[in-house]
């Protein structure tokens, strides 16, 4: 008996040694992908399983094995060449090739930054309080924190707080969900008949836009390149990428089966506001659980609404060769601050238009995230496998193969979702068909 129990304590520490190691290592890979666990993501989340319920569900596993390779990529680049994808693009592609990519990022970032204080004010109008106040507050308290205040700490803050995301998960099982129809669903492929539903794809190309934005690259990459000391430290970075992909996708898979057990089996299809989104945690919260849902989104706001408008700024000027960081003033680096400035109060005062649907408004952004990201994918598949560049790190043949094959199944749904969405309609009314839809009605 004691022999066995030596064995079992032995087993428990080395099993707590692992965890603990992991979790020391933990960095700007969890980071990234914690932060696109934010409000456009548990919209996009809530409102596709409310939506369609289990139906859904089999964009996890593509999804989380397009996010791990193209975050591994992300960390390996940045390692190996200590130069953000931004750079790299410039280097190798010219100036002009940048300038339309860039263009396209800030757009989505734009949208990205709209749907955090779309996650402000929705969360907190369930204590009633109205977006006219919270909105502009937390506007200025971001940028007053990351212009003024100690970022390093906040970003620390953040992540722990990050982990109120696990709430979705004993939510999960609370509502005791049909465990073998969840797993049923997650592995089947999808029909010809989803694949013909506009409203179907458009949810599969949020759900792919929530989990893999473009900026999580570029802001992965360039993380790494400052943070990693040569290539004795890439193992780690890797492991750290990794990691914080499969725990992002993690969650994203059970806010979703969450919402199916909770709204679409109680016939409420559809998340009008943070109210119904709400509804989705009471399982675990009770008649608390507009508080714990208000919580955990205004939370996952204010640390996107930090983080996201900084990465543009640092990738953007990075690219242009402009002066940037926030250990220079702003008189040296007008176009950072003044780029950063741009987004957070773009992003606060276009949610201030009473005619906007918040929670239309954060699942598009995903939607547009999804548009640019085979855009992205190309250009890193396209980097990653030049010997000059990575020597003996760049992809293999059937790594790069299998990271291909991905990047076209994520465009062809892309592609089907546009198709389905627009072809209809005519070329003008294609420009202006998605703007009943961020109407709020």
């Amino acid at each position: 008996m004691r022999v066995a129990g030596v064995r079992r304590f032995r087993y428990f520490r080395y099993w707590l040694t692992r965890l603990l190691f992991i979790l020391s290592i933990l960095g700007p890979g969890f980071i990234t992908a914690n932060v696109d666990n934010d409000a456009g993501g548990i919209y996009t989340y809530a409102s596709t399983g409310a939506q369609f319920g289990y139906s859904i569900l089999w964009t996890i596993i593509p999804v989380a094995i397009a996010l791990t390779f193209a975050q591994e990529i992300a960390a390996r680049m940045g390692v190996i060449t200590g130069k953000g994808l931004s750079e790299l693009i410039r280097e190798h592609y010219g100036l002009r090739i940048t300038f339309f990519v860039l263009a396209g990022l800030v757009t989505c970032n734009l949208f990205d930054v709209i749907s955090e204080f779309a996650g402000v004010a929705t969360s907190m109008q369930l204590f009633s309080v109205s977006k006219f106040i919270s909105v502009p507050i937390a506007a200025a308290l971001v940028w007053a924190l990351v212009v003024f205040g100690d970022y390093k700490k906040l970003e620390k803050v953040f992540l722990v707080l990050s982990f109120l995301y696990i709430a979705y998960i004993i939510t999960a099982f609370l509502a005791k969900p049909d465990w073998a129809e969840v797993g049923r669903q997650v592995v089947r492929l999808p029909s010809w008949k989803e694949f013909k539903n506009s409203e179907y794809l458009y949810a599969a190309a949020g759900i792919i836009g929530a989990t893999i934005a473009p900026w999580q690259q570029f802001y992965l990459q360039a993380s790494v390149a400052e943070k990693a000391s040569g290539k004795s430290g890439l193992k780690y970075m890797q492991a750290d990428a990794i990691v914080g992909s499969i725990f992002s996708v993690f969650i994203a898979g059970f806010i979703i089966v969450a919402c199916s057990a909770t709204l679409f089996l109680h016939g409420q299809f559809r998340v009008a506001d943070a109210a119904d989104a709400a509804q989705s945690l009471k399982p675990l919260g009770g008649d608390y659980a507009f508080i714990l849902f208000a919580v955990g989104l205004l939370n996952a706001s204010l640390f996107a609404a930090s983080i996201l408008p900084l990465s543009t700024a640092y990738t953007v000027c990075e690219a242009m060769g402009f002066e940037s960081g926030l250990n220079k003033k702003i008189t040296e680096a007008k176009a950072f601050y003044g780029l950063y400035t741009a987004l957070v109060a773009g992003g606060a005062l276009i949610i201030l238009f009473p005619q906007l649907n918040p929670v239309k408004m954060a699942v598009f952004s995903q939607v547009l995230n999804g548009v640019l990201l085979p855009v992205v994918l190309v250009f890193v598949l396209q980097l990653v496998s030049k010997s000059e560049l990575m020597g003996k790190y760049k992809n293999s043949r059937g790594y790069q193969a299998c990271a291909w094959i991905i990047t076209l199944a994520i465009t062809s749904i892309i592609v089907a979702m546009l198709v389905a969405q627009y072809w209809p309609h005519s070329s003008l009314k294609s420009l202006t068909a998605v703007l009943p839809y961020l109407i709020k009605r």
